[in-house]
């Protein structure tokens, strides 16, 4: 962190700490956190607009805490900082939801997981467990016997009266209920099980004949509990879990899981690995998006381009089988290298590959791109702004499609991103068809990144010896990758333990669900599938 950074901190908060452990982070007390907040996004050399990501933790006796994760898009600097609560009852803090959209829906995660209350949120509700659910899962003193939280196959009731606290300008505290839903609202439900909301996602759609008026989200269908399960785990033992989170970015997934282990170690892996992972990630991103266009075809009614995107995928998923002896769930990567090296057809492979992908994406724009009802349905509608980009945090490309350019491989390269030459495609329509778009000519980039390297990968290990037992030194570690769906972000807390003390996924997904309802406010009820098509979420990548 530059000193200009540090000195500005210390002026709007004197009273702040800083720690150097691990990636260094700033404690801030929680009575001046609202403004300091208010001022680092508004102050003119600052500018965090940015929040990557947002925390909760359970420190113990020390209470409970969130940590943020900031970055300003204009000059690209990057702050950490947390702040606690005043203990284990009073567990409340300011909410900064108004500041950072993305912190509505990441509020109430920590709410539903930690019970900490946000002030002024103006909807409390739980995230992800029933209403009815008795405790909070990720406190380090949660009692998980099943006879507190028996399994129930009685049908749920959401509530549509939310609860919420607001602090008065004397500084009382009073409790209101916001009303959701109103009784005389046409409120439909579109999903769990539809297979246009791309897994068990639920929304309830509040109609004014066909235009929308206002959508709820609910994201809790699937309870993976993946960071629950990680502290009780090894580290060489978590990794098996990144892949069942988004497992369309499996391998993306488990490189940001090892970079953030191996950041930890201070290691360094080899050139061959670095080579090999960078790959693997471009093939991953084709086979995503080849489903991606496959998906929005079939929700739209286009079967035969459906049926051009899977077949044209099984290419890949044949490449990965070889080496990696898996199609979806690929266990590949591990710290400090690779699973296995690459396999002798490997190369051979993909140049056929490349060679036979690019005459068929010209057949995708022929039979859908240039379609009149695909344009029709997908221009102009469910724009999303740059400013609400930003502010959601919805990366990758959803957001460069608002004109936000967010890559993680040009804001912070990892693996050999900075040895390549690629184009960052970004639209600014900010529409269906922009997202489209984004996604089809990635494709085009991925195997111009593939080809410059497939040739040049170099000899070396491709593991490195990495010790039996591996503990990661005391401190706070933040890695990310460019996911299929945007930043895949790895929190890890570290007391110097076999596990993780605290281990937090950012998903990709969750940013991108939270702008919904922004994104279809006016639209109409058939635009909700091209809008969630073009959003290109994977919901066990959300309820993880």
């Amino acid at each position: 962190m530059s000193t200009n950074i540090k000195d500005k901190i210390i002026a709007l908060v004197p009273d702040a700490t800083y720690s150097e452990a691990g990636d260094g982070m700033w404690t801030i007390p929680v009575e001046q956190f609202r403004d300091f907040a208010i001022a680092i996004k508004e102050d003119k050399d600052l500018k965090f607009d940015f929040l990557r990501s947002l925390t909760g933790m359970d420190y113990g006796e020390n209470g409970f805490g969130v940590v943020y994760h900031l970055e300003s898009t204009e000059f690209g600097h990057q702050l950490i900082f947390r702040v606690l609560t005043p203990g284990r009852e009073k567990c409340g803090l300011p909410s900064v939801c108004d500041i950072w959209k993305a912190a509505e829906l990441n509020e109430r995660e920590v709410f539903d997981y930690f019970g900490i209350r946000f002030i002024n949120h103006p909807d409390m509700r739980r995230l992800y467990l029933r209403d009815d659910w008795v405790g909070h899962p990720l406190r380090k003193d949660y009692d998980d016997s099943e006879e507190i939280n028996p399994l129930r196959m009685s049908n749920e009731v959401a509530k549509d009266d939310v609860p919420s606290i607001e602090l008065q300008p004397d500084g009382s505290i009073i409790r209101k209920r916001n009303v959701l839903f109103e009784e005389d609202e046409y409120v439909i439900n579109v999903g769990p099980q539809h297979p246009a909301t791309h897994g068990v996602l639920r929304f309830r759609v509040s109609l004014e004949g066909e235009i929308i008026k206002k959508l709820d989200v609910h994201c809790g269908y699937i309870h993976r509990g993946i960071e629950k399960m990680c502290e009780s785990l090894t580290y060489p033992q978590t990794l098996a879990l990144t892949d069942r989170m988004d497992y369309l970015g499996a391998m993306q997934n488990r490189h940001a899981l090892c970079m953030c282990i191996e950041k930890g170690l201070g290691v360094e892996v080899s050139d061959r690995v670095k080579y090999i992972r960078t790959i693997m990630d471009e093939l991953q991103r084709i086979d995503s998006h080849l489903l991606f266009f496959s998906c929005l075809c079939m929700d739209m009614g286009a079967l035969t381009a459906f049926f051009y995107g899977f077949r044209d995928r099984e290419k890949i998923l044949d490449i990965f089988e070889e080496t990696c002896g898996g199609r979806l769930i690929l266990n590949y990567n591990t710290i400090g290298g690779v699973q296995a090296d690459i396999h002798p057809n490997f190369v051979t492979r993909i140049k056929d590959f490349i060679t036979y992908m690019r005459p068929k994406l010209r057949e995708y724009h022929e039979v859908f791109t240039g379609n009149i009802i695909a344009q029709t349905r997908l221009k102009g509608v469910g724009i999303l702004s740059r400013e609400d980009a930003v502010s959601f945090g919805a990366t990758g490309g959803t957001g460069r499609a608002s004109g936000w350019a967010c890559d993680v491989r040009k804001r912070l390269p990892y693996g050999v991103y900075d040895k390549v030459d690629f184009k960052e495609i970004v639209y600014n329509e900010g529409d269906c068809f922009a997202r489209y778009m984004v996604r089809m000519d990635e494709i085009v980039e991925s195997m111009n990144i593939i080809e410059q390297l497939i040739d040049n990968i170099p000899e070396g290990d491709y593991q490195l010896k990495m010790k039996p037992i591996i503990r990661i030194p005391e401190g706070s570690y933040y890695a990310a990758v460019e996911g299929s769906r945007g930043e895949f972000g790895v929190y890890i807390e570290s007391r110097g333990d076999k596990s993780p003390y605290r281990m937090k996924f950012r998903s990709t997904g969750l940013p991108l669900v939270s702008c919904m309802d922004t994104i279809c406010r006016g639209a109409k009820i058939a635009d909700l599938i091209a809008i969630g098509g073009t959003l290109d979420y994977v919901v066990p990548d959300i309820d993880r």
